[in-house]
C-alpha cells in the first residue's frame, strides 16, 4: 500500500542514472551516510542472479564484488529495476526487497540503521520515466511515493567539498609452516594467521599515523589503539559525541580547494594518508634481556611466506573525528580486503597462489573512486584478465571499445607514474585547441577529438626535420593519443623508429632508414598496424575543394570513433582535430592542428598564430585552405575493440 503522506526529496548526483538499456535488470542505488538521506551518488548492475531471472541476484557473489568495489564511506542505499509492463508498486518493492537484503549480506552488523531505502522502477515501455518509492527499514508495508526529485549541476564540487579521502597501504607477510606429510593443514594454518594479523588492528601497542598527502599542509598526528578502541557502535549519536572530542579530518585542510572545475580526484580532493605501526617495545617494571625460544619440529616442515598488498581507500565527512574515520572506516576496510584476498587465494594455497593487488580507477561518469583487484601473474592481454574487466564494464556501465581500467589507468595519490625513467625531460603541450575561438560557421555542431593527445611539430627534440617530417609529427600526434588513452604502452616512434617499421614490413628498402623520405596516409597506416595493431579507414578525394563533402562522414567519424585524423595534400600533412558542420547549409570548418609550426611551446603564440586553429576551406578573403589541384588522403584511425 503506498503512503499519500508529503513526499521525500530524492538528490541526484551521478550523471546517468539507467546503465541498463532495452532489457530487463537490476541496479544497486550508491549514497553515503555522510550526506542527506536519498542522495544518489552512482549506481551499480547486478551481474550475478541466481537464475535466468535477472531481477533473482544472487546475494553472496554480489555482496563479495560490492565489498571489493566500494569503499567505505559509500554504501548501498536502494535498487533499480528496468522491466517491461511493470506494475510500479510492487517492482519498487522488490527493489527495496533486494536491496535489504544484500545491506545484510555486506554488514556483519544486525543493527543496519534506521534508514529508508529508495526502490526506483522503470518501464521498458517508457525509458524516460523513473518513478521511485521509499521504504522505511526495508518494510513493504510503509511504502512512499516520491515526486519530488533534485538533479544537482556539480555533483564533483558537492562530493569533495563535504569529504575527503583516507588512504592505507599495508604490506603483511603471513609466514605459514606446515607438516608436509599433512600439506592440507596449511588451509587452516594460513586462516589463524590471518585472523591474528587482524587481531593486531585492536591492540592498544598499534599506533596510527596520520598525515595529510599534500606537502604544504600541517604535519602528521598520532593516535594509539586505546584512542581507536572507543567506539563500539555506528550511532549517530556516538558519531556526533566523537565529533566533538577529537580532531576532525578538516584538521590537515586549512583553506579549501577551489574546485568548480573538477579535473582530478588527485587534483581536486582532498587526502589523507594513514600508516600503521606496532610497538613491539614494551615497557617493563623491571630491567631484562631479550629472550630466544627454541622450538624444534618434530616432523619435516615447509614454509609458505604469503604476501598481501593490502591499500584501501575510505570516503569521510570533513568535519568526522580522525579517530572515528580510522577506527570505523579505514581499519574495516583493510580486514574486508584481507578477507576477500583470502578468499581468493585460499583454493590454490599450495599450487602457485594468485599475486593480488589492489588498484583504484574513477573511470568517466564515475563520481568516486572504485578499488579493483587484480591477478598480476596474467598480463593485461591475457583472456582471464579481458573478462574481469569486461565484466567490470557491464557492472559500471561502461563501453566496451574503451580500455578505462586497466593498471595505467589507475588513481596515482603518490605521483607514482612521474617518478619512472622513461618520463622525457621537456613535457609536451597536451589539447592545445581547448579554449580556442569559435568556428565562425552558423548553426553549426562542432564534432571533436575525445580524449587528449600531444602536439608533436617541426624541430622537437632538437630534430630539424623542416620540410619533410610533417606527416611524420602528425603521425605522432596520433600515437601519442592512443597512448594517453591507454590503448597502447609504447612510447611515441621517432622518425627513424617510423622507417625501421616500414622497412621490416617490407613497405621500404634499408636504405629508407635515416632519410629525409615524405610518407603518406598509407604509410602511416601500415606504422600504425605495426605498432600499436590499430587499424584505419581511408578517404580519397581528388581535389580539396571535395573535402568540405566529407564533413558529414568526418563528424560521425569524431562522434563514433574520436581520433585525430591525419590529413595529407601534395607535400603538405595535417591533424584533424574535429570539424564544425551545418548540415542544413552545408557550411563547415575544419579544426586544423599544424605540425609545420617551428616556434618553441608556448600555446599563446601557436594559437595566435593560427597553428591551432579553424580552418575554412575559403576564408573572407577568398583563399583557398585546401588546394583545388591537389589530391588528398584522410586517415581515419579506428578505436581498437577492447577493454
Amino acid at each position: 500500500m503506498v503512503s499519500e503522506n508529503q513526499d521525500p526529496n530524492i538528490r541526484i548526483l551521478c550523471r546517468r542514472l539507467q546503465i541498463i538499456k532495452n532489457e530487463s535488470g537490476l541496479q544497486w542505488l550508491i549514497g553515503s551516510p555522510f550526506f542527506p538521506r536519498h542522495t544518489i551518488i552512482s549506481t551499480f548492475r547486478c551481474i550475478h542472479s541466481t537464475s535466468s531471472n535477472p531481477l533473482s541476484p544472487d546475494f553472496s557473489k554480489e555482496s563479495d564484488d560490492i565489498r571489493t568495489l566500494l569503499p567505505k564511506g559509500f554504501e548501498v542505499i536502494g535498487a533499480l529495476i528496468v522491466e517491461k509492463d511493470c506494475n510500479f508498486d510492487k517492482i519498487a518493492g522488490q527493489a527495496i526487497n533486494a536491496a535489504c537484503n544484500l545491506r545484510k549480506s555486506l554488514s556483519s552488523d544486525e543493527n543496519l540503521g534506521n534508514l529508508e531505502l529508495i526502490g526506483a522502477v522503470v518501464d521498458l515501455n517508457n525509458a524516460k520515466d523513473v518513478r521511485f518509492f521509499v521504504s522505511k527499514d526495508g518494510k513493504l508495508g510503509s511504502l512512499q511515493s516520491v515526486s519530488s526529485i533534485i538533479y544537482e549541476d556539480k555533483p564533483e564540487k558537492y562530493i569533495w567539498e563535504r569529504g575527503c579521502l583516507l588512504r592505507c597501504a599495508l604490506h603483511v607477510k603471513l609466514p605459514l609452516y606446515y607438516n608436509t606429510s599433512s600439506p592440507n593443514d596449511v588451509h587452516e594454518i594460513y586462516m589463524r594467521t590471518a585472523e591474528a594479523v587482524a587481531s593486531k588492528f585492536k591492540d592498544p601497542q598499534v599506533t596510527c599515523l596520520i598525515e595529510a598527502l599534500d606537502e604544504t599542509s600541517s604535519g602528521a598526528i598520532v593516535l594509539r589503539g586505546s584512542d581507536l578502541n572507543t567506539y563500539s557502535s555506528n550511532s549517530s549519536s556516538e558519531l556526533k559525541d566523537s565529533d566533538m572530542k577529537a580532531l576532525l579530518c578538516s584538521y590537515f585542510f586549512s583553506t579549501s580547494k577551489d574546485i568548480t572545475s573538477f579535473s582530478s580526484i588527485e587534483e581536486n580532493a582532498d587526502k589523507i594518508q594513514v600508516s600503521f605501526l606496532l610497538n613491539k617495545s614494551i615497557n617493563s617494571a623491571k630491567p631484562s634481556a631479550p629472550i630466544a625460544e627454541y622450538y624444534p619440529a618434530t616432523q619435516e616442515t615447509e614454509l609458505l611466506v604469503i604476501g598481501h598488498k593490502l591499500d584501501v581507500l575510505c570516503y569521510a565527512a570533513k568535519d568526522l573525528s580522525l579517530a572515528y574515520s580510522v577506527s570505523k572506516l579505514v581499519i574495516p576496510a583493510l580486514l574486508d580486503q584481507l578477507h576477500s584476498m583470502r578468499k581468493v587465494i585460499m583454493p590454490d594455497l599450495l599450487k602457485g597462489h594468485p599475486e593480488l593487488h589492489p588498484y583504484h580507477f574513477l573511470p568517466p561518469g564515475l563520481l568516486h573512486p572504485i578499488t579493483v583487484l587484480y591477478e598480476l601473474s596474467y598480463g593485461e592481454t591475457e583472456l582471464k584478465q579481458v573478462e574481469t574487466r569486461r565484466s567490470l564494464h557491464l557492472r559500471l556501465g561502461l563501453p566496451f571499445d574503451r580500455p578505462l581500467l586497466r593498471i595505467s589507468n589507475a588513481i596515482d595519490l603518490v605521483g607514482k607514474k612521474n617518478t619512472g625513467s622513461s618520463v622525457k625531460k621537456g613535457s609536451l603541450l597536451k589539447d592545445v585547441h581547448l579554449g580556442i575561438p569559435c568556428s565562425g560557421v552558423s548553426g553549426g555542431v562542432s564534432s571533436l577529438v575525445q580524449g587528449s593527445y600531444e602536439y608533436y611539430h617541426y624541430l622537437h627534440e632538437g630534430l630539424d626535420d623542416s620540410g619533410w617530417g610533417c606527416a611524420y609529427r602528425s603521425l605522432q600526434t596520433i600515437i601519442s593519443w592512443f597512448k594517453l588513452q591507454n590503448y597502447t604502452s609504447i612510447d611515441v616512434p621517432s622518425h627513424r623508429e617510423i622507417q625501421q617499421a616500414l622497412v621490416e614490413i617490407g613497405d621500404k628498402d634499408p636504405s629508407f632508414i635515416g632519410s629525409r623520405e615524405w610518407i603518406g596516409a598509407i604509410e602511416l597506416s601500415f606504422v600504425l598496424d605495426k605498432l600499436i595493431g590499430v587499424s584505419c579507414k581511408i578517404i580519397n578525394v581528388r581535389s580539396g575543394a571535395e573535402l568540405p563533402e566529407k564533413c558529414r562522414e568526418l563528424a560521425l567519424h569524431f562522434e563514433n570513433q574520436g581520433t585525430p585524423v591525419m590529413i595529407g595534400g601534395g607535400v603538405l600533412a595535417y591533424t584533424l582535430l574535429g570539424v564544425d558542420y551545418n548540415d542544413a547549409t552545408g557550411d563547415c570548418a575544419f579544426l586544423i592542428l599544424d605540425p609545420h609550426y617551428t616556434g618553441n611551446d608556448d600555446i599563446k603564440k601557436i594559437v595566435n598564430g593560427g597553428w591551432c586553429g579553424w580552418k575554412k576551406a575559403v576564408d573572407s578573403k577568398g583563399k583557398h585552405f585546401f588546394l583545388h589541384d591537389k589530391f588528398y588522403n584522410l586517415l581515419l584511425p579506428q578505436r581498437p575493440n577492447m577493454v
